[in-house]
């Protein structure tokens, strides 16, 4: 799979920015919903008020709607249907919806299958940490909610800012004890906090999957097109010297998730072929299992913006 640096530009900064700027709104009001109906009521009526709330997503949301569809035209090889694309809100509304369940510990309501397990153990059983690098596709809740379930295994998360709250709001619902510290994104001490995290022996979680104004960035082929992934969160793990490891929590309809845990580079060993080409490699590697799990579980799928715009080459392609 071909990639290359870029240098940030005006093309991949209005890429990086797009989701930013939205702060994601029709996730936030998908949040404020879900709270309300998982508070009051029980999972299985929760999930008849569900579809009408994801219909009304669905049909009041243009923009993201219309970037669903050309994600999807890529994923299934053609037009996506209306009831691919309904297919694709739902799930992400499953998601949310469940998250509060997660966040109160009713972990039995779930059927969680697990890819990689005995990588995270020995993970854990080393005691040195790790990174983990999730993405927009699934639940990364879900994961975390594997964390918080595993002994011995202690869990931060490193988001930006502006989603930092949010989530810190989600998790106060629950268990203060049990809620995973959270990283805000975007000061000088962030590095700082994360190397403490990983020398007490705590696993680290990132979202790779998304660039940022002026941060630095790799062109990858995505779906059959270059896109932007970040190098930041890779060149965190080579720096402080962890594995990385790539992770997903796949929505598969009612109360079934597969969460996959896959290793993508260990910067804790040796690299003869150099710190640099290690991390383009592994950005590749990361790039290729987001690929393989959108086409095996493509609904899971929510980034619902413009994922290539801004990419030099893409028109080409």
């Amino acid at each position: 799979m071909a990639s290359k640096p870029i240098e940030s530009g005006a093309g991949p900064r209005a890429s990086g920015e797009q989701w930013v700027a939205k702060r994601e709104r029709g996730s936030a009001t998908l949040l404020r919903m879900m709270m309300f109906v998982s508070f009051y009521l029980g999972r299985p009526l929760a999930r008849c008020i569900l579809f009408f709330i994801a219909a009304y997503f669905f049909a009041f949301a243009p923009t993201a709607r219309h970037w669903s569809r050309d994600y999807l035209r890529r994923v299934l090889g053609r037009e996506p249907s209306a009831r691919d694309r309904f297919r694709q809100v739902f799930a992400f509304a499953s998601t949310i919806l469940d998250r509060f369940y997660l966040v109160k510990e009713r972990y039995g309501l779930f059927d969680v299958s697990i890819e990689g397990g005995d990588l995270m153990q020995g993970l854990i059983d080393s005691g040195k940490g790790a990174i983990i690098l999730g993405s927009h596709l699934g639940s990364f809740e879900m994961m975390s909610a594997i964390g918080r379930r595993q002994p011995g295994l202690q869990v931060a998360i490193a988001m930006y800012e502006h989603n930092a709250n949010q989530v810190a709001r989600l998790f106060g619902a629950g268990n203060p004890g049990r809620a995973p510290q959270i990283i805000p994104l975007g000061h000088i001490s962030a590095m700082l906090q994360i190397r403490d995290c990983l020398e007490q022996g705590k696993v680290v979680g990132i979202l790779a999957d998304r660039t940022v104004a002026e941060a630095p960035a790799q062109l990858v082929n995505f779906l059959g097109c270059p896109a932007l992934f970040p190098s930041g969160p890779m060149r965190v793990a080579a720096a402080l010297r962890r594995p990385a490891v790539f992770v997903t929590g796949l929505y598969r309809g009612a109360n079934r998730y597969h969460v996959a845990f896959r290793l993508l580079a260990d910067f804790s060993e040796p690299t003869p072929a150099g710190r640099e080409l290690a991390v383009h490699a592994a950005i590749e590697r990361y790039a290729a299992l987001l690929e393989e799990y959108c086409r095996s579980d493509p609904y899971n799928w929510f980034n619902f913006y413009d994922f290539w715009h801004g990419a030099p080459g893409a028109a080409a392609a």
